[in-house]
């Protein structure tokens, strides 16, 4: 995926560059900065010492050195300070300058930090806002994989609102193994107290017995006047790819700007439109579905092509769900909630 989130230490990331979020006299500190310094040795701390400094909102590059990548880009975050002094820009400016410098050392793979986030109080969540929107309007333009590394999942979460309200959702419609007990437990956390009448205890009614789950009957297919047998039949005979390709068409998009929307790497995107035998992953099918905008049933008509179906018995399909039932085909923010619910992201191979 172009733009992935991933949890790891980002001194062990094998990638071509990493970022430092470092202080302006780029001598070590503590948090990613330090653990960066002991990571690359003293080596680093010495070149860094011939730079002068670097000023909020810029960039300096590095040798790697006992590191895993190859360069170190050192940038300089905001301190927070309400959000009234230009922090905002100037965290933007810090992935900007960053990731045009990696452009320039030929980099392929880099991997950040959430810049600003630890000792100089950005808020994650808006720290996380302003890191995705810079990444996504530089990879429109830019073949390259960007990390987004954090330590632990606690350490980038969705709203708590938003989360609750997912929460929810996939409480209300998840269908899993313990699903009876889930629902008699639901039903007798909300039975009624016991009423005392004239001094006598009366129990409430008894709870029922919940029923059985079962599935639902597919609904027969009616074919219109205006359509032929031989059009449905044909129309049904429309494997994945050709119906992937259809819908790019019909959307007005052109190929890249779908496969960037979906977040799907372009190599793979090629992989899929010239091998008409290679079967992409369920995520990438999704991501795909998110970024042309369909409908439920448009989805799951394009699962199907694929050899997939949702169901509600998974947490990662009803998180999806969630998003395209009320509206919302943003990958990166999809992919923000799966990643708060410790699932993969849309986009991912697998």
């Amino acid at each position: 995926m172009p733009l992935e989130i991933v949890r790891n230490d980002i001194t062990r990331m094998k990638v071509d560059a990493i970022v430092n979020a470092a202080n302006n006299t780029l001598l070590g500190g503590g948090g990613v900065d330090g653990a960066i310094h002991r990571a690359a040795g003293p080596e680093l701390l010495a070149e860094c010492r011939t730079l002068g400094g670097c000023e909020t909102g810029d960039a300096k590059v590095t040798r790697g050195y006992r590191l895993p990548c190859r360069i170190v880009i050192h940038t300089v975050g905001p301190v927070w300070m309400g959000g009234r002094h230009g922090e905002r820009e100037q965290l933007m400016s810090c992935y900007r300058r960053s990731l045009a410098l990696a452009a320039e050392y030929a980099c392929e793979t880099v991997a950040f930090p959430l810049i600003s986030t630890g000792a100089y109080g950005y808020p994650k969540e808006e720290a996380l806002a302003a890191a995705t929107e810079t990444i996504r309007a530089f990879l429109s333009d830019h073949d390259m994989t960007v990390y987004l590394v954090v330590f632990d999942r606690g350490s980038l979460m969705i709203s708590r609102q938003q989360y609750a309200s997912i929460r929810e959702y996939i409480d209300d419609a998840y269908v899993g193994p313990d699903f009876d007990q889930r629902q008699m437990a639901r039903r007798v956390s909300n039975r009624p107290p016991a009423a005392i009448l004239d001094g006598v205890k009366y129990d409430a009614a008894p709870v029922a017995a919940p029923r059985p789950h079962r599935p639902r009957r597919e609904k027969s297919v009616i074919v219109s006047a205006e359509e032929s047998l031989d059009d449905y039949l044909r129309q049904q005979d429309v494997g994945f790819r050709d119906m992937l390709l259809r819908r790019i068409d019909e959307s007005g998009m052109t190929d890249a700007e779908c496969y960037k929307r979906a977040n799907v790497d372009r190599k793979l995107f090629s992989k899929i439109k010239n091998q008409p035998e290679y079967r992409p992953g369920k995520a990438m099918v999704l991501a795909f579905a998110v970024a042309l905008r369909l409908p439920l049933s448009d989805t799951k008509d394009l699962l199907q092509r694929a050899g997939y179906s949702l169901t509600h018995s998974s947490r990662f399909d009803l998180i999806v769900e969630y998003f395209i039932v009320n509206g919302r085909y943003d990958v990166f923010e999809i992919n923000e909630a799966l990643f708060s619910f410790d699932e993969r992201l849309l986009g991912s191979v697998n």
